[in-house]
């Protein structure tokens, strides 16, 4: 992997990239104040739960499609991909949290850097043509940019674990000794899913965590609320 392309992908993986990922807990929120998750093993459990059944299978899975895609310059083809991730995004919190992420790392990126392809993407999401999901903005953003799709789809499943534990932080009396903890217990399953990603393509895309969805779906009902999902 060559350097310029090993430090874009780190820029925009890194938990400070302003994607807005930190405004998001993605149903942990839910399962903090029904008090169904408590301790640093519970957090572990929700995120292993919900790399494994969405993360892993759809969006990582959906970087690597879009990284192939914006190799062969297929427009088309990505706003199928991109249609296909909306409609596999049942909870309204969760989509619209996908869909500002990935419109604003498009905006970042086309004040950066030049690409046609980027800009016209851009260009479709900024007219409502298009969501615009963090999955196909990311995986777009590394075609670009030389990513290779292993480690795309790795950097993407970390990033989404920092963010995770970042938001439980926040929700929980846990030290950020304990956090670290949980990011690295979680590399194992980061390295099998980001393989398993790899070579995959839209038509292999599946996501099921009807808990967490559930979750995501009563987080809206929440009286007081710290994240927006």
């Amino acid at each position: 992997m060559e350097e310029n392309a090993l430090l874009s992908l780190l820029q925009f993986s890194d938990g400070l990239f302003p994607a807005g990922g930190f405004a998001h807990s993605f149903g942990l929120e839910s399962y903090a104040q029904a008090g169904k998750v408590k301790t640093a093993g519970e957090i572990e459990g929700f995120i292993q739960t919900y790399l494994e059944g969405s993360v892993g299978p759809c969006d990582a899975v959906a970087v690597v499609a879009a990284l192939l895609l914006g190799h062969k310059d297929d427009l088309d083809a990505c706003f199928s991909l991109d249609a296909l991730l909306d409609a596999m995004k049942p909870v309204a919190e969760f989509r619209e949290a996908s869909r500002q992420m990935g419109r604003q790392s498009l905006r970042i990126a086309v004040h950066l850097f030049s690409s046609r392809l980027l800009g016209a993407v851009f260009e479709c999401a900024e007219k409502d043509q298009t969501p615009c999901h963090h999955s196909l903005a990311y995986g777009l953003i590394g075609s670009q940019l030389g990513w290779p799709a292993e480690a795309a789809a790795t950097a993407y499943l970390y990033a989404t674990t920092s963010l995770l534990v970042g938001a439980a932080l926040r929700l929980f009396p846990l030290g950020q000794r304990e956090g670290q903890k949980i990011v690295w217990a979680m590399a194992p399953t980061i390295s099998r899913l980001a393989r398993e990603a790899k070579g995959k393509g839209v038509n292999d895309l599946w996501s099921f965590v009807p808990g967490i969805e559930i979750a995501g779906m009563k987080h809206a009902t929440l009286e007081a609320r710290l994240f927006r999902s």
